[in-house]
């Protein structure tokens, strides 16, 4: 799990998309609602923190802003649109869980690989997820403006980003023990990327 590839680029490499997003603006085809862009700015906000308290290069903090900005980009679309951007990818995901893949589809001529994993599994996990990917999953997760498990949440970001591996190990946890509790399947992805973690620790 290393950004180490993206971490020698100039500022100019990202595109004028993702520059956009991380100035704070999101794309013309954005779907969003006014309680979405307060959510949208929290995590944004989070990521931008972290990156910036891992002194990541100036294009990685570019990156991380702009993924915080464009993973909940459609996520007030509706399922037939999302559908029509998807075609007959992802078919058998439900539909709340298709806005991460069609803004991944979107963006696919504007961002690079890693980011755009990160905004595809952003709800899901995937094994493959790097640093950025990790952290937009937690930062979705642990921004202060959701209503559950406050306390622990907020235990959660103050152990971030210094503990990144070991809060993504604890939260995933949390999320695959309330599935099984809640009698719901659990996604290859996610079982794939617990395997992942559980392999390195």
């Amino acid at each position: 799990m290393s950004d180490a590839a993206s971490t020698e680029l100039p500022v100019s490499w990202v595109s004028a998309t993702v520059a956009a997003a991380a100035a704070g603006e999101l794309p013309p085809w954005a779907r969003v609602t006014e309680a979405r862009r307060e959510h949208i700015g929290r995590v944004t906000a989070l990521m931008r923190q972290w990156a910036e308290e891992l002194g990541l290069p100036a294009v990685d903090r570019m990156r991380w802003a702009a993924a915080g900005m464009l993973h909940d980009a459609l996520r007030d679309a509706d399922t037939a649109e999302l559908r029509t951007i998807l075609g007959r990818r992802f078919l058998d995901l439900h539909p709340v869980l298709l806005h991460g893949p069609a803004a991944a589809h979107l963006l696919s001529a504007d961002a690079d690989e890693a980011l755009l994993r990160a905004i595809r599994y952003h709800t899901l996990g995937h094994p493959e997820l790097d640093r950025l990917g990790r952290a937009l999953y937690l930062a979705d997760f642990l921004e202060p403006g959701r209503d559950f498990a406050r306390e622990w949440r907020a235990e959660l970001r103050e152990r971030m980003p210094r503990e990144l591996d070991s809060v993504v190990r604890e939260v995933v946890a949390a999320r695959i023990r309330h599935l099984l509790e809640d009698g719901k399947p659990i996604r290859p992805e996610t079982a794939a990327f617990w395997s992942s973690l559980t392999e390195e620790a």
